[in-house]
């Protein structure tokens, strides 16, 4: 046994029945009697495990078995956390290369590879046994012969179980049913797994369990695995359009002095050294636009944004954005680029432009998409005349009888917005660009030249939800102060994700920022769109959930 699998000295079993000591004389819980059908000294190493895991209710015999082989395994010298294995050869390229070749090609090629991956089935029929080996690109079956492994070899591959890692090498055949196997004419364990997978038929159905441990929905779903794939891909051709088109990848601060570029409730946090709050970044908008008055005309960022909002199937308080900003360019023009940019990632990603979204088809054909003005939606889809949505109090009461929130006195550009949430959105299945908001809720926004009253603004909806928010920028510092002043006066008066003052962002346009556009981008929305995903924590690795109990 090497070094590595000694059990360090504080790993030593405790009297039967002791507890642990505390300051005060305060003892903690005793732990449950934990029983092993062993007398290996090696049990000892796993007790604390098993004595945890018994408090927590899950420990079983498919564990306690699994512990006796470990045991068994330690005793005979055989490591069961092995380093230093070189894997030469992909599973999915072993296949893909040879899926051709007949039976005698393979023979006379004899060429050796050498695998690694975990065991996700086993099936043992005494002398041999066929197994199969995953690893990140797919999956081969392998088969183990004592014959050909040998007597010792092969004990230690009767001790293994589904879930463990190994290292193979051997020579492609065929069996009887002409299926390509690995023929392992060596085997190592890698790492012992204690805990079993899921049955194969079963898998982890509930849905909060495969979020929460997404380590093992990624080894037992086929499906999870494709989407993270498919993003992965989503945000590398994302960045590699940006890039084409011009425009500069950049960073900007994660934690902020003043919570900008959005109107939303952010989280906080205190730096010790400098004694001062900070903020979560919210949106890195303002820091963009920064770069815009430095001398930079095309940046985008590929972000993490953090809002302290609820959570839903579009929501998650923790989510990825891109932002970009383009200097000497309009909203209009942000309108043409998007088409263009979601089309051709639906293409790269899915192969065509029409594609499915739980069960309608949506065609995202760059030059076919719908543009409508915010009050245009009201009247065309939302089925509201303009002397109703014009009226605030008509309004309010129309909201508060769909079981909304209208609080009293609020103003009716936000009126409107909650009545275009209700009644609009959810029917915007094909992409549409809803543009010409009401200034008053689009604190950033370029005012428009012929109608103060909006702002040359606009939020992309596909399959009823918002995809993206872009507007011709605000870069007149009198009128940007002006807006952070109501927004202010606003949160003074109790709304928490009204906009703050930001002086130095001022400073900044009274050096002169360009005309520009800019827009955001969800892009865990985009992910979910192209994947067919009904929920944001199907396409987020990690969504936050409530601490277990």
């Amino acid at each position: 046994m090497s070094s590595s699998d000694m059990p360090p000295p504080s790993l030593n079993p405790r009297p039967d029945g002791a507890k642990d000591a505390r300051p005060g004389g305060q003892t903690k819980a005793r732990r449950p009697e934990v029983k092993i059908a062993s007398k290996s000294p090696q049990v000892r190493y796993f007790m604390p495990m098993l004595e945890s895991l018994a408090l927590r209710d899950e420990l079983n015999e498919v564990v306690k078995n699994r512990v006796v082989k470990s045991c068994e395994l330690l005793d005979s010298g055989t490591g069961l956390y092995a380093n230093g294995f070189v894997k030469r050869h992909d599973a999915a390229a072993v296949m893909r290369e040879n899926e051709g070749r007949t039976a005698e090609e393979l023979t006379q090629k004899g060429e050796i590879f050498v695998l690694a991956g975990r065991v996700v089935s086993l099936r043992s029929f005494g002398k041999v046994a066929f197994f199969h080996l995953m690893d990140a690109s797919g999956r081969i079956q392998c088969y183990a012969a004592r014959e050909i492994l040998g007597e010792a070899a092969y004990s230690l591959f009767k001790k293994l179980d589904t879930g463990d890692i190994v290292g193979v090498e051997g020579l492609l055949f065929r069996t009887k049913t002409d299926e390509l196997t690995l023929e392992c004419r060596s085997l190592r364990l890698l790492t012992k797994s204690i805990r079993p997978l899921p049955e194969k038929y079963h898998g982890l159905k509930d849905v909060e369990t495969r979020y929460r441990q997404r380590y093992v929905d990624l080894i037992v779903t086929e499906r999870t695995r494709e989407i993270f794939a498919k993003r992965i891909q989503v945000v590398r051709e994302f960045r590699r359009f940006m890039e084409d088109e011009g425009f500069l990848e950049v960073e900007t601060p994660m934690l902020q002095p003043i919570p900008g570029g959005a109107t939303a409730r952010p989280f906080t946090t205190h730096h010790n050294a400098l004694d001062m709050r900070l903020y979560m970044r919210i949106a890195p908008e303002l820091y963009l636009k920064r770069l815009l008055v430095g001398g930079f005309e095309k940046v985008f960022e590929i972000n993490r944004n953090f809002r302290n909002e609820g959570i839903s199937v579009r929501h998650n308080p923790e989510f990825t954005m891109c932002e970009f900003y383009w200097a000497y360019a309009t909203f209009e023009d942000l309108m043409d680029l998007t088409e263009r940019l979601i089309g051709h990632l639906a293409k790269a990603v899915c192969g065509s432009y029409v594609i499915q979204y739980q069960g309608q088809q949506v065609d995202l054909t760059p030059g076919t998409w719908k543009r409508l003005s915010f009050f245009e939606s009201l009247e065309c889809i939302g089925g509201h005349k303009p002397d109703f949505y014009r009226d605030a109090a008509a309004v309010s009461r129309y909201i508060r009888q769909r079981g909304e929130k209208a609080i009293e006195g609020e103003k009716l550009g936000k009126l409107q917005a909650k009545l275009f949430d209700l009644d609009v959105e959810p029917k915007l299945i094909q992409p549409h660009f809803i543009y010409h908001y009401p200034t008053e809720i689009s604190p950033l926004s370029r005012r428009n030249d012929e109608n103060p009253e909006v702002t040359d603004r606009y939020e992309l909806f596909i399959t009823g939800r918002e995809l993206a928010n872009a507007f011709s920028e605000l870069n007149d510092p009198a009128d940007q102060r002006m807006r952070f002043e109501e927004q202010v006066a606003e949160k003074n008066a109790g709304d928490d994700e009204a906009h703050a003052m930001d002086e130095d962002y001022l400073r900044a346009l009274e050096y002169g920022m360009p005309p520009a556009a800019g827009q955001g981008i969800g892009i865990d929305r985009l992910v979910m769109l192209l994947t067919d995903s009904p929920s944001i924590r199907e396409v987020i690795l990690f969504p936050l959930l409530k601490p277990e109990g």
